[in-house]
């Protein structure tokens, strides 16, 4: 393991059943947003919300992309989620595998723009 510039990205998100989260886990990826993303069995979550205590089954997810992929990534979220708001944490990810962390970054670059008029 090396420790290597902060890069690459942890995003955790939770969805409220597990094919909203199936399909926006397709398009970070297919977008090209998130190298992998993963959704955990459901967990039960306990939070205030409007002065009130709520309780919900949601599915967590969790991305692994690049800092450049953040914001894509982000607005992917935000444009499927039913939450007003959703949980969306992005972490650094400080070390790990050479190899592993280069494959996120290249997995989750912008593409290159196309030639200009």
């Amino acid at each position: 393991m090396t420790t290597l510039p902060p890069d690459c990205e942890l995003l955790l998100s939770t969805f409220p059943d597990l094919a909203l989260a199936q399909a926006v886990a397709d398009e970070l990826v297919l977008g090209g947003f998130a190298a992998c993303v993963q959704i955990g069995a459901p967990v039960h979550s306990t939070y205030s919300w409007e002065g009130k205590l709520e309780h919900a089954t949601e599915y967590p997810l969790q991305a692994k992309l690049s800092q450049a992929q953040r914001a894509g990534a982000i607005a992917t979220i935000q444009r499927h989620h039913p939450y007003a708001v959703p949980e969306i944490i992005c972490l650094p990810i400080s070390a790990g595998l050479p190899a592993y962390l280069e494959w996120i970054t290249a997995c989750s670059t912008p593409a290159p723009a196309g030639p200009q008029a």
